[in-house]
């Protein structure tokens, strides 16, 4: 048994195919498909079903698992203790993003190019999820680090939080939607919204949750027409008539401005918040850390949002 035939059985896991993880780790399938069955010979048990579309994990390939991953995790940190000793920093840090995370208010991309820039050796993973399998992967130990939606201020247990972006959901709607002229002010009662066909993030994310719980509070279940995974697509949707759209404060700053009308929603007022998460005890791996470290020095924080207001 070698820690490489480790590797490879849990990326294929993690990636859920041979195609894949192979072009994750840049190997040949066949190679890759080779070093599994090896390892499975020596062990004498399948740690694969390759019998359906998607590869999983064999009863044994999931008891397996966790050893794997902990047998790598150990190789892995004897790497890093000698590095240490040489001031270089390196390994592979795996962040979750939700979708419309970064907004006006951040550039992750830029982030990410300083930190690649400062430690070059480190591989940094990227992936766009919903906010509740984030919630899990990270809660799992799949992710080091996520940039996710919440409807709550506190994190699970588990999970430890820094909240960046703090406002509340706002209604933006066409001159022709009738609660364009019909409410007067820049606030719009929720109630309002019963009945009407509404455009919102998907089911999973931190808006859609804080909206669906503000509907149950009022007394009703709000009718989404439209769903995009994108804030900005939810405001093109509300400028062509096609309902109004449930979005974070601030996210129809566009050329659409002039083009749609929002209302601050209340009655009860609701929340969209953007936090920075990580494993109550701090990422496992010196390079996450340190990613850690560097995100939370840097990323806004509510009060910053409100002094730059």
């Amino acid at each position: 048994m070698e820690l490489r035939q480790l590797r490879y059985f849990v990326c294929v896991v993690e990636e859920g195919g041979f195609t894949r993880a192979a072009a994750r780790l840049h190997l040949a399938q066949p190679g890759l498909s080779a070093q599994i069955r090896q390892l499975e010979k020596e062990l004498g048990q399948p740690l694969l079903d390759r019998s359906a579309r998607s590869v999983t994990p064999t009863e044994v390939g999931r008891a397996v698992l966790p050893y794997a991953r902990a047998a790598l995790a150990a190789a892995e940190s004897v790497r890093q203790t000698v590095d240490a000793y040489t001031g270089l920093l390196r390994g592979r840090v795996t962040l979750g993003l939700v979708s419309g995370a970064t907004g006006h208010a951040f550039d992750i991309a830029a982030l990410l190019a300083d930190f690649h820039d400062a430690h070059p050796s480190v591989e940094v993973a990227l992936t766009e999820d919903t906010t509740e399998r984030m919630q899990a992967a990270l809660l799992a130990g799949e992710l080091d680090i996520a940039l996710l939606g919440t409807a709550d201020e506190v994190p699970p247990p588990g999970a430890a939080f820094q909240t960046v972006i703090d406002v509340p959901l706002v209604a933006a709607v066409a001159p022709s939607d009738p609660l364009f002229d019909h409410i007067d002010g820049t606030s719009v009662p929720l109630a309002e919204l019963r009945d009407r066909p509404l455009i919102c993030l998907p089911r999973g994310t931190g808006v859609r949750t804080a909206l669906e719980r503000g509907c149950a509070q009022a007394g009703f279940r709000p009718r989404v027409a439209f769903e995009a995974a994108a804030p900005h697509v939810l405001s093109h949707l509300a400028a062509r008539g096609l309902g109004v759209a449930v979005l974070p404060a601030g996210e129809n700053d566009s050329p659409l401005d002039g083009r749609l009308r929002t209302l601050r929603i209340v009655r009860p007022e609701m929340r969209a918040r953007i936090a920075l998460a990580w494993q109550a005890g701090g990422p496992s791996s010196p390079a996450a850390r340190v990613l850690l470290d560097r995100l939370r020095e840097v990323l806004p924080t509510p009060s910053d949002e409100c002094e730059r207001g």
